[in-house]
């Protein structure tokens, strides 16, 4: 597909129209389907300019809670992940039993670190991602 003027034009005023969040959640988008990042600041030179200021990434606000390990006290983790998932006790020793798993996902940072103080204290080992 060949980017005309006119397509170019009516895709910067789309993205000209959207919010900060929408922005945000449009980069998040295309870096998992591109499989790329763009923590990276980016640098632009253009007529006049030598150098484009860089552009701070937003915040995360979301995080995934891992547990990455389950240690010495694996029946006190499997009982912490049914606390704070709901699962029934087969489905959270399978979490448990595999992994590094995802415990929870798009949580907020203080709910993500409570999470993680809870499991850490039952020995299990867990990563915010």
């Amino acid at each position: 597909m060949a980017l005309t003027p006119e397509k170019m034009e009516e895709i910067v005023t789309t993205l000209s129209g959207l919010t900060i969040l929408e922005v945000a959640d449009l980069v998040k988008k295309l870096e998992e389907k591109w499989g790329v990042s763009a923590a990276a600041p980016v640098v632009v030179a253009g007529a006049g300019a030598a150098t484009a200021a860089p552009v701070a990434a937003p915040e995360k606000e979301d995080f995934d809670v891992v547990l990455t390990g389950s240690g010495d006290k694996k029946i006190q983790v499997i009982k912490v992940v049914r606390e704070l998932t709901g699962l029934g006790l087969k489905e959270a020793k399978d979490l448990v039993d595999g992994a590094p798993k995802t415990v929870k996902e798009a949580v907020a940072k203080a709910e993500a670190e409570e999470m993680k103080k809870k499991l850490e204290e039952v020995g299990g080992s867990v990563e915010l991602k």
